[in-house]
């Protein structure tokens, strides 16, 4: 069993700046990829970045340049993200890809707003 909490939302101003935090517990599992999904009012969830164990990070065209996916070591996750717009307002929601299913933490409210 997996269990994952991320911390770090908040209400930021257009511009602002925020860093999300994603911490897997558990044992005896293997991670295949680790990523950042979001669900704005009224829409679909949808990826916002993924890191595969060994690879490089993928980003969706909308955070391109701004987030910043990484993960400290094998059970830490993280995403920052830089020059914040009211449309990156949403639940943010961490998620880990193991062999025999995917985990979903809680999720964290970011609001972008002046």
């Amino acid at each position: 069993q997996v269990q994952l909490v991320e911390s770090g939302g908040g209400l930021v101003q257009p511009g602002g700046s925020l860093r999300l935090s994603c911490a897997a517990s558990g044992s005896g599992f293997v991670i295949l990829a680790m990523g950042w999904y979001r669900q704005g009012p009224g829409k679909e969830r949808d990826t916002v970045a993924v890191i595969r164990s060994g690879g490089n990070p993928t980003y969706a065209d909308s955070v391109k340049g701004r987030f910043t996916v990484s993960r400290d070591n094998a059970k830490n996750m993280y995403l920052q993200m830089n020059n914040l717009k009211p449309e990156d307002t949403a639940v943010y929601y961490c998620n880990v890809r193991t062999p025999v299913r995917t985990y979903w933490g809680q999720g964290t409210q970011v609001t972008v707003s002046s």
